[in-house]
């Protein structure tokens, strides 16, 4: 009687269903990833507001002005105390840093998205430490819940 060899490995069948499996699995966990990157890029903003709202707070000390720290000596623009986008550890960079507005006694700073976050709002914060969140990216922050820098 002649022996069967009988041969290991799987069949289309199997390979196919394997397949979709991995691109049902890759389809919702994409969207839930791009998400949690684009808190992570927000919230190092949120952090680079900050200090650059401490920059602000060290200027005042030494001035008693929040005025002038912008390029060129301005009250609004790029800040010349502090790095002028976010991250500021030299990676890619998402979010763009200016004094949107400074007096004598008080400042208004803003982180806007560039790049790869384009879309995301842009961050307010101000000399009260009051924050804002342009959530639905309209142009302003007068809307219900961007009050804050929840989601």
């Amino acid at each position: 009687m002649q022996d069967r060899i009988r041969t290991r490995g799987f069949t289309l069948l199997e390979v196919i269903v394997a397949v979709a499996i991995v691109a049902i699995l890759a389809a919702i966990a994409y969207p839930s990833y791009q998400s949690s990157v684009r808190k992570s890029r927000r919230s190092d903003a949120e952090g680079a507001l900050v200090g650059l709202s401490n920059a602000m707070e060290r200027q005042f000390t030494v001035n008693s002005t929040y005025a002038g720290n912008a390029a060129s000596g301005a009250d609004t623009g790029a800040p010349t105390i502090y790095p002028s986008q976010s991250p500021i550890d030299g990676s890619t960079k998402y979010y763009n840093l200016t004094i949107n507005a400074a007096t004598a006694s008080s400042y208004t700073l803003r982180a806007t998205p560039i790049g790869g976050q384009v879309g995301d709002g842009y961050l307010e914060l101000d000399n009260t430490g009051a924050r804002r969140w342009d959530k639905n990216n309209d142009g302003d922050t007068a809307d219900t819940g961007e009050t804050n820098w929840e989601k």
